[in-house]
């Protein structure tokens, strides 16, 4: 599958938007226990471009030193993990779930697989649901949920300053 030649994200609240001109390479999945704390989730999806390639297009990352070399940048608004870089190198790992259209670029390997969750492959075969079947988390009603999102638009927005603003 080929990928689009430039790709924009961002966090969740849209403090922090970047742009990426070139290709996202080897993007794979990582299991390392790191990755799971970083993400506070089971493993994190990664490609990785030039830095001359990546601008942030609105607002500012803060880093966090994971290690002497790597530091991992994130909004601090929303905490939304967005890259991966060892400091002295020139390329910058992006999180592919902060890309506008995470789809777009399938995983084509695995790393850090010594702490994969051993229950990975009875996944497809759990019961589903999509998330407009439901009616209501925790008896809140979705509807009230959706009105009130304040996650930002999968696409670059212009006027959105202040939307995401947490409580």
């Amino acid at each position: 599958m080929g990928t689009p030649a430039t790709f924009s994200g961002g966090c969740q609240c849209g403090a922090v938007r970047y742009r990426i001109d070139g290709p996202l390479l080897e993007p794979h999945i990582c299991h390392c226990r790191m990755c799971q704390k970083a993400a506070g989730n089971y493993f994190m999806p990664f490609a990785h471009v030039s830095k001359r390639s990546f601008t942030v297009t609105r607002g500012e990352m803060c880093h966090f030193h994971s290690s002497d070399p790597v530091r991992r940048g994130f909004c601090a608004r929303c905490g939304t993990p967005l890259t991966l870089e060892t400091v002295s190198s020139d390329i910058v790992y992006i999180a592919l779930g902060s890309l506008d259209d995470p789809a777009a670029v399938a995983p084509a390997k695995q790393s850090g697989v010594e702490s994969r969750m051993p229950w990975f492959g009875v996944l497809d075969g759990l019961p589903e649901a999509a998330t407009e079947d439901s009616t209501e988390m925790d008896g809140v009603p979705l509807e009230e949920i959706q009105n009130s999102n304040r996650q930002h638009p999968d696409k670059d927005t212009f006027d959105w300053v202040g939307k995401g603003a947490g409580r």
